[in-house]
C-alpha cells in the first residue's frame, strides 16, 4: 500500500520531518495547542451550532462580496470573528465582533491575518 511522504514541521526554522496529517514535530506541538484541540474544545459546541444557524439566517449574504463594486449577492456560509476570540466566550458571541462571509473570503481573511498569531513565550 502506498504511503505519504513525510514533510517538514510548520514551525519556522524547524526542519524536523513529520508524518502526513501532522503539522508540527513533537518539540513544537506544545506551542500550538489551539490547533490540536477538537472543534468542540475550541468553543464550537452545540450552543455555537445553534447560534451559527440563527446568525446565518439573519445575515444571509457575505459582507465582503456586498462591498465589491458592483455588489455580489453571495450566500454566507461562515461566521467570521473579526478579532479571534481565543476562548473568550464573551468575545465569541459579541455581535459587533462577527461578520457573515462566504468560504472564499473567510479563507482569504484567515490566511492573511489569523494564520500567524503572535505567541508570547
Amino acid at each position: 500500500m502506498p504511503w505519504k511522504a513525510k514533510h517538514p514541521c510548520a514551525q519556522p526554522g524547524c526542519g524536523e520531518l513529520v508524518e502526513a496529517g501532522q503539522k508540527y514535530c513533537e518539540k513544537h506541538k506544545a506551542l500550538h495547542k489551539e490547533e490540536a484541540r477538537p472543534a468542540a474544545g475550541r468553543g464550537y459546541d452545540a450552543r455555537w451550532q445553534k447560534f451559527r444557524k440563527w446568525y446565518l439566517a439573519s445575515h444571509p449574504f457575505c459582507v465582503m462580496c456586498m462591498q465589491e463594486n458592483p455588489p455580489r449577492y453571495t450566500k454566507a456560509t461562515v461566521i467570521d470573528h473579526i478579532k479571534p476570540f481565543r476562548g473568550d466566550e464573551k468575545l465569541q458571541y459579541d455581535l459587533d465582533n462577527l461578520q457573515a462571509l462566504c468560504k472564499k473570503h473567510h479563507d482569504e481573511k484567515t490566511g492573511r491575518y489569523d494564520s500567524h498569531p503572535e505567541y508570547k513565550y
